[in-house]
């Protein structure tokens, strides 16, 4: 042990001082535990077994139109509104679709009639009562007409009606490959009745009705109901058909009837005309109904849309089946690659930047639909219902898992409108 001059004990080693500036200073908060930020707005927790489960979303509040800021609540603008915002613009750029699929997608959306349906002319609407109102008063003007779809979908699936602008049909009517006469009498029929959907057969000529249901314009279905009535009509036989399954081997013609299957169960054997009656029997059994083109394929791609829909939704929750818009949208677009700054770089570098729009079901199905209009649609039919959720913007969730609460706040908050 040495001493100092002074008396003072000094030890024999002594650890330096730490004279870094840059050293972290410690903090009390330094000792809690970390854990990562949500990468979601979808609320994820585990029950004791730890099995991830869905959380609800919040709902503070039903939104009962999704009415656009920028378009006024007029029909005819609102309908002009729908019918531009149907499908999306074909990418120029890394589309994953070759000339031929490009060529075909943007024929089919050419082909496809310009029909509106009433639900989602009200899903855009302020007031529902007030829309229909106005919709009545441009039937009766003979700017619009109704379509009456029987037999597409059922319960809130249904499709109900659509509207067409006069215009829009006339303007299909003078593309079509019809003479000149047949048009113009077409024309002036739905100017005589522009709140019927029917016509008399017997306002056209042979020619002028075979040549129209060609085209498309014009249907008859009484023709059908009238020749098989009694065939149709339950109990009235006990034909052939019914116990043929029983007494004849499965695949062979006995087992659906034999030859004569109609005839033997009081059926007739005219059907639907095919071709021009001398004598106009075939088109004097039964009015004939208005309608447009490629309707099939419109509806069939309405129907298909909807139901697509509803099942993301499923799969996004299957407990509480919703899901917040923008997760949706991402879902219906099929995670393609983004146009940004960050996914070209990706691209140049060879790096995974997505899906191309080609090889997904949006652009495979459904022909490049946008995800708004389809979700307006579900909205007007009321498969969905929107709510607003306070933290991740708009949720959308399946209505026929409701609770009775939520339910009866909805049907009053539709009576008040």
């Amino acid at each position: 042990m040495s001493f100092s001059a002074t008396g003072r004990r000094v030890p024999r080693s002594s650890k330096p001082k730490d004279t870094n500036p840059f050293r972290r200073s410690s903090s009390s908060l330094a000792a809690l535990p970390r854990s990562k930020p949500s990468l979601g707005p979808k609320r994820k927790s585990q029950d004791a077994f730890g099995h991830v489960k869905d959380e609800q979303l919040d709902d503070i509040g039903i939104v009962r139109n999704l009415a656009p800021t920028d378009c006024e609540q007029d029909v005819i603008k609102l309908m002009r509104y729908i019918q531009g915002r149907m499908f999306c613009d074909v990418p120029e750029r890394a589309s994953g679709m070759n000339s031929t699929r490009t060529a075909e997608v943007l024929n089919y959306r050419r082909r496809l009639p310009l029909v509106v349906t009433t639900a989602h002319l009200h899903a855009l609407s302020v007031s529902a009562t007030n829309t229909e109102r106005e919709v009545v008063k441009l039937i009766q003007a003979g700017r619009i007409r109704r379509i009456n779809v029987l037999g597409r979908g059922r319960g809130g699936a249904a499709l109900g009606e659509g509207l067409v602008l006069v215009e829009d049909w006339i303007r299909l009517v003078r593309a079509a490959s019809l003479d000149d006469a047949t048009k113009h009498r077409y024309i002036l029929l739905m100017t005589v009745n522009p709140t019927s959907a029917t016509i008399r057969s017997a306002d056209l000529t042979e020619h002028e009705a075979a040549s129209l249901t060609s085209a498309g314009f014009l249907t008859s279905t009484s023709v059908l109901a009238t020749e098989l009535s009694s065939f149709l009509r339950a109990g009235a036989y006990t034909s052939s058909i019914s116990t043929a399954g029983s007494r004849a081997p499965s695949g062979t013609l006995a087992a659906v009837g034999g030859y004569g299957a109609v005839h033997e169960s009081g059926g007739g054997g005219g059907g639907l005309p095919t071709s021009i009656s001398p004598d106009r029997r075939a088109f004097r059994r039964g009015d004939l109904t208005f309608s447009l083109p490629s309707t099939g394929p419109y509806l069939k791609l309405l129907t298909e849309a909807r139901t697509h829909l509803i099942q993301l939704l499923t799969k996004s929750s299957p407990q509480y089946k919703e899901a917040p818009r923008d997760l949706l949208r991402e879902k219906w677009d099929g995670n393609v690659a983004s146009d940004d700054a960050a996914s070209r770089a990706k691209k140049a570098r060879g790096e995974f930047a997505g899906l191309l729009p080609g090889a997904t079901k949006k652009w495979k199905s459904f022909y490049g639909l946008e995800f708004e209009w389809v979700l307006e649609e579900c909205l007007g039919a009321g498969l969905v219902e929107c709510f607003d959720t306070g933290s991740v913007g708009l949720g959308v969730r399946v209505t026929d898992k409701l609770s009775a609460a939520t339910q009866a706040v909805r049907q009053a908050q539709l009576r008040v409108t």
